[in-house]
């Protein structure tokens, strides 16, 4: 099974997405990327999630354009600009889905008030993309 998982920048909640998708299934080919990238995977996003035991600091954002031609199971949209701007994968993707889940790179605050919302944010990824695996995906593995 092969899974796309798309945001604006790919800094940030397609990655904390990528990285618990592909714990919970080694089996799975997941990909991230972004309608427009950013230079780097956002630093809070590394470091909430090796919190939860999940390493992305080997990932590094990338730009759609490159997976365009690619067979896919799902393409899964992460941010709603990312739905509206997201190229069309005609007759090359099974399953496309939009799981919306709020920005934390643009809050404000106190660090301990941003971490909080990082955290708020990975955890309801993971819980989303966790339904999504047990649900739809594991039944076709």
């Amino acid at each position: 099974m092969k899974v796309l998982i798309l945001c604006t920048g790919n800094s940030c909640r397609s990655q904390m997405a990528h990285g618990f998708l592909q714990s919970f299934d080694t089996e799975i080919t997941v990909c991230s990327a972004g309608t427009e990238p950013a230079n780097n995977v956002s630093s809070k996003a590394v470091e909430v999630m090796k919190e939860v035991g999940v390493d992305l600091s080997a990932h590094y954002p990338k730009l759609v354009d490159q997976y365009l031609n690619e067979e896919w199971d799902y393409v899964i949209t992460v941010c709603d600009y990312a739905k509206e701007t997201c190229p069309v994968f005609i007759g090359k993707v099974k399953h496309q889905i939009h799981m919306g889940f709020e920005d934390p790179s643009l809050v404000s605050g106190t660090d301990e008030f941003i971490y909080s919302e990082f955290r708020r944010i990975r955890d309801k990824i993971k819980r989303d993309f966790h339904k999504l695996y047990i649900e739809q995906m594991k039944p076709q593995l």
